[in-house]
């Protein structure tokens, strides 16, 4: 019973883990796998314009296309 309530804590750790777009800081940014300063820079600059009105909005941001959206789209979140 232990080994379950450890794995269901971990797993809304995971899900709650996931970062806002629309909210998140360099660093958080920076903390998505595939997202280095560059990017998270761009992703920044984008939010100045507009918000992020859903996950896939990402690509538009140079250099993140499909490959790297399914690598991360269950990594961040837009409210």
């Amino acid at each position: 019973m232990k080994k379950i309530w450890i794995l269901t804590a971990a797993l809304a750790n995971f899900l709650l883990a996931a970062v806002n777009l629309n909210t998140a800081t360099l660093e958080e940014l920076k903390s998505i796998k595939g997202i280095g300063e560059t990017k998270a820079k761009a992703i920044l600059e984008y939010r100045q314009e507009q918000n992020f009105t859903s996950v896939e909005d990402i690509k538009k941001i140079k250099g993140i296309g499909e490959k790297t959206f399914e690598s991360i789209k269950d990594s961040i979140t837009v409210q």
